[in-house]
């Protein structure tokens, strides 16, 4: 199952800071790690923005979960290039600021951009790169993912072309 499964996200609450770090630790310990399972952690509050959670997160091999999300929510250091395990996980949230939708939302490849050459450093410290776009039932997950694996040197499929054209008509 390991195989066909992705990493196991823990995504912790905004609510849970730096001060629950010898909770978080006594978790990561009990994890099975025979096997196989990839795990990633994607920490929600900027207490987190210290060493200490990184040297624990590379002790277990479990990735820190790099974001982009909203600039209000003060998580700007979770942009930065975190390579903590032989797997990374990058989680693209949207950046709308109106109401609790972050992930309704339509990256400009303008925006897009910096991370492209942060997916290229990520490639060369780590054996799997896993790209996630939250999705919506607006379908602009479906766009930026297309378009962003494109921007990244990857071409699309005949069914990867069907699924963004799609989705382009279906958001107008």
């Amino acid at each position: 199952m390991a195989k066909k499964l992705g990493a196991i996200l823990f995504h912790l609450p905004p609510s849970f800071t730096v001060n629950e770090f010898k909770n978080i630790e006594q978790f990561l310990d009990k994890l099975p790690t025979s096997e196989g399972f990839d795990y990633a952690v994607e920490f929600r509050h900027p207490s987190w923005e210290t060493e200490g959670p990184w040297e624990m997160l590379r002790h277990y091999n479990i990735a820190a979960v790099m974001t982009d999300s909203p600039a209000q929510e003060n998580l700007q250091f979770l942009s930065d290039v975190i390579v903590t395990a032989n797997h990374s996980l990058i989680m693209f949230h949207g950046r709308n600021t109106k109401g609790h939708y972050w992930y309704n939302y339509l990256y400009s490849e303008q925006e897009l951009e910096p991370w492209v050459k942060k997916v290229y450093q990520i490639r060369k410290q780590t054996k799997i790169l896993r790209i996630h776009f939250n999705n919506h039932h607006g379908g602009k997950a479906v766009i930026n993912a297309m378009q962003f694996k494109e921007m990244i040197g990857v071409s699309l499929s005949t069914e990867e072309r069907r699924a963004l054209e799609r989705a382009q008509k279906y958001i107008g």
